[in-house]
């Protein structure tokens, strides 16, 4: 009897359209991951307007929710991050301008 093994192929996540890459983000300032997490929520939209210390995303990391706020005031240049992506640590969720 012979024993076959089979890969198990990770399945990676879509990339969506409004989702550009760190690359892509545009200018302005941009609010880094504090741990590898997954996003859970993505409160803002491109061109909304943001004050520092407003909620701008969630981070769920251990099994906690973590609020990710917005470091200044000013306008969301882009959103790099869909609910459902997992980021690493450094990794840009967002820019404010």
């Amino acid at each position: 009897m012979s024993i076959r093994r089979q890969r198990r192929r990770r399945r990676q996540p879509a990339a969506a359209a409004s989702a550009p890459s760190a690359s892509e983000a545009g200018k302005g300032n941009p609010v880094k991951a504090p741990l590898p997490g997954v996003v859970t929520k993505v409160l803002v939209k491109a061109g909304q307007a943001v004050k520092k210390g407003e909620n701008i995303l969630v981070l769920e990391a251990m099994k906690m929710e973590n609020n990710i706020t917005a470091e200044n005031d000013g306008t969301v240049t882009a959103v790099c991050v869909n609910p459902g992506d997992s980021v690493l640590e450094g990794t840009v969720l967002l820019t404010i301008d």
